[in-house]
């Protein structure tokens, strides 16, 4: 299966910004307004997978990311997250990191990425 994060599938217009190692791309997505992903130019499954060096310039490019996001969208928060594995989340096994920008008038403001993860219905029956 072609990943959709690699060459030649990525689509370079979706690129807003990028470094040595990485990239940064938007897609339209009507909920979750300005979202997108940092992505590494590499072929990595997941974050365990990367180099110090591919961590050093994610740090560096989420930095990038937060001040073109505050610049245009004015958010009131961030989520940042990665999905590790299937249980964990991950439907595509090409490692990204999630940048979220959040709004204090969403239905959900004040809900942190683990807030689904701590519902009583979430526990495991052992």
């Amino acid at each position: 299966m072609e990943c959709p994060f690699c060459p030649p599938a990525l689509d370079i217009a979706q690129v807003i910004l990028e470094n040595t190692l990485c990239h940064f791309i938007q897609q339209p997505e009507p909920v979750l307004v300005g979202s997108g992903l940092i992505i590494p130019r590499q072929h990595r499954e997941t974050v365990f997978d990367l180099t110090a060096e591919e961590w050093q310039e994610t740090f560096t490019l989420l930095h990038r990311v937060k001040a073109l996001m505050d610049q245009q969208y004015a958010p009131d928060g961030y989520n940042i997250g990665w999905n590790c594995g299937q249980v964990g989340g991950q439907e595509v096994f090409h490692v990204h990191l999630h940048v979220i920008p959040r709004y204090g008038d969403e239905p959900l403001a004040g809900k942190g990425i683990r807030y689904w993860l701590k519902q009583d219905d979430n526990k495991r029956n052992r």
